[in-house]
């Protein structure tokens, strides 16, 4: 059990991983460590889609609902107190279960995060002047000069990475490879899976979640929110698809119709987004939904 991996189901926003990680956390005697960058605020209870009250009291789960939107949390921070939950879920004998779809949480927790040092912006505003008038192949020929194993591993043409490698190195003196040099190893090893769907069944479901949400109160929900003293609407969480566009109707800035709309179309897209980055990783397994059952994906641990 100590050193066993962890296993870790993700997928795209509502593929059906709720159900699943369920009964796979009840096969296994496992509690359900949430990785959802909104479902972690206790005032996001709808537009989150967080799992209902019979979901978290049928399993324990952790990292729902435990901060308010005074309190955010960044990947980095993430990944420090679930990596804690783990340890300590494992100290009483039993497994954890990671469960979730925010792609850089995800990474953050089984991958690591560089402790990059913030850079003034004028810095990179000084970058981008040169970029207009140097062009780009000219500051990845630097970047080749002064940070020749980030280079190595960037596509010149992606602008903004090498902009970003340049100014990190600009603004801190080290390189951006150094930092990531210096990345700590995660405590633990995973085994993920990564839940599909046909996608037009997926993008099925999102619609009907999304009409689900409104009926539900949504919007009851956002106006709370925006009633609230210190939080801003324009960052995330409440930037976020699902908050953004019923706060731009709330305000009077598009009708209802253009809302749901919006909400629909941006999840859609939101959803084929997180198959791309999950397919970035050759580690992981990728099971179609109606198929796959707990006792699947508990097989996965044995490989």
């Amino acid at each position: 059990m100590p050193t066993a991996p962890v296993l870790t189901l993700t997928g795209p926003t509502a593929v059906g991983k709720t159900e699943l990680s369920l009964a796979t956390a009840e096969a296994l005697d496992a509690e359900i460590v949430s990785v959802d960058s909104r479902q972690v605020y206790e005032e996001l209870t709808i537009g989150t889609a967080k799992p209902a009250p019979e979901a978290q009291a049928r399993v324990p789960h952790h990292l729902i609902g435990e901060r308010t939107l005074h309190e955010p949390l960044s990947a980095g921070a993430y990944a420090d107190v679930a990596n804690d939950r783990i340890a300590e879920i494992r100290e009483r004998g039993k497994r954890a279960l990671v469960v979730g779809g925010a792609t850089l949480y995800l990474h953050a927790l089984q991958y690591g995060l560089a402790d990059i040092p913030d850079v003034d912006d004028a810095v990179r505003e000084r970058l981008q002047a040169r970029l207009e008038t140097e062009g780009k192949q000219a500051l990845y020929d630097e970047l080749t000069e002064v940070d020749p194993t980030q280079a190595a591993e960037m596509d010149p043409t992606k602008t903004q990475r090498v902009l970003r490698a340049l100014e990190v190195y600009h603004g801190t003196g080290r390189p951006l490879s150094h930092y990531y040099e210096q990345q700590p190893e995660p405590p633990f090893d995973y085994v993920t899976v990564v839940l599909n769907r046909d996608r037009q069944r997926l993008y099925d479901r999102i619609n009907r979640r999304v009409d689900q949400m409104l009926e539900s109160g949504l919007l009851d929900e956002v106006r709370a929110v925006m009633d609230m003293d210190g939080v801003q609407l324009d960052k995330p969480p409440l930037s976020t698809i699902g908050y953004r566009e019923p706060i731009q109707h709330l305000r009077g800035e598009i009708d209802y119709d253009e809302m749901v709309r919006l909400v629909k179309r941006n999840t859609r897209r939101y959803a084929k987004r997180q198959l791309t980055w999950f397919r970035r990783y050759d580690e992981y397994q990728w099971r179609e939904a109606p198929q796959t059952t707990a006792a699947d994906l508990v097989e996965e641990l044995r490989y």
